[in-house]
């Protein structure tokens, strides 16, 4: 018990140090070659924060554990979208750029309808299950969000273009954001194979611990990156790593999960489907009442009220 605690409170500093190298290392980047610090928190930064859930579904869909598949995907989305947007929105109120508002987030929201509809035994399957075809739909959909990426970057131009930029070697640039992952997939794997240790002991149920823990644990990466983000007033990193890890959650880690082996839907899982549309939907709206394409704090802080009120509903309802 006070091994594993002192475990946990190491795998955190892992996550804070790889955190604030990865976000350094990516700004320079973006900097460096006149990429926008949107891109690089859709992409570089939103995969590496992603990797915990890519290595912990990969392992589940090879041993048929679906449950743990969708549970950890669909969590882990509850978790960005309403705990980590709103702790960080409330440590500093979140612009977000008009491509974003009117192109990633509905981009977000069309993401978990396509994965609704392939889920339930709609069109022509009989049974809840994501096959392999359907992995190569989402695989496919997620190419064309890379392209989408692909052309923003030739089209945006960050607010530094044309001024000296001051060096740093390209692999001081890359060191930063390899160790800063690594720091962020070791510690994260620290942090929650411990904590399920010390709520085994404590008598919590697996079911619970792996609503909680292990949905936080996996999202930990995401969390304290863009709480460094939103420390450094750097808004499209940290709302860009939230956005772009739950497209790649749901249209790379759920499609290389069901090509490894198809996943049985289990269709309680409909409750987090609806909860992550409707959340980005209010998301969506958010942008347009209080400060204009801005997360605001009140606003946030209803993300984060709505994140607590689900978990409370969830745990009372197991005991």
């Amino acid at each position: 018990m006070i091994l594993s605690t002192g475990i946990i409170i190491a795998g955190f500093f892992l996550l804070i140090k790889g955190a604030d190298w990865m976000v350094s290392g990516a700004s320079a980047l973006a900097k460096k070659y006149n990429v926008s610090d949107l891109v690089i928190g859709l992409t570089i930064v939103s995969f590496g924060t992603s990797a915990p859930e890519l290595v912990v579904n990969s392992v589940a869909s090879f041993q048929r554990h679906s449950d743990i598949v969708f549970g950890n995907v669909l969590g882990s989305n509850i978790v960005n979208l309403f705990l980590i947007l709103g702790v960080t929105g409330l440590i500093y109120p979140i612009t977000v750029q008009s491509d974003t508002v009117w192109k990633e987030i509905p981009m977000s929201v069309l993401a978990v309808i396509l994965l609704f509809v392939l889920s339930n035994s709609f069109l022509l399957q009989k049974v809840n299950v994501i096959t392999r075809i359907d992995g190569g739909i989402l695989l496919l959909m997620f190419a064309g969000f890379m392209y989408y990426i692909y052309t923003q970057m030739k089209v945006e131009r960050p607010e530094t273009e044309g001024l000296p930029v001051k060096g740093m070697s390209n692999l001081k640039i890359w060191g930063l954001i390899v160790i800063g992952i690594s720091g962020l997939v070791l510690g994260g794997k620290l942090v929650v194979d411990n904590a399920i240790k010390v709520a085994t002991v404590l008598g919590v149920s697996e079911k619970i611990i792996g609503l909680t823990i292990v949905a936080i644990g996996t999202s930990l990466p995401e969390l304290v990156t863009s709480v460094v983000a939103a420390l450094k007033k750097n808004s499209d990193i940290a709302f860009g790593n939230i956005i772009g890890s739950n497209i790649f959650n749901i249209l790379f880690i759920l499609s290389v999960s069901s090509l490894i082996h198809p996943v049985d839907f289990n269709t309680t899982f409909n409750l987090e489907l609806y909860l992550l549309a409707g959340g980005t939907l209010v998301l969506f709206l958010a942008m347009f009442t209080g400060g204009k394409k801005m997360l605001d704090r009140w606003e946030a802080g209803i993300l984060l009220s709505v994140y607590l009120f689900y978990t409370v509903w969830m745990v009372a309802k197991e005991i």
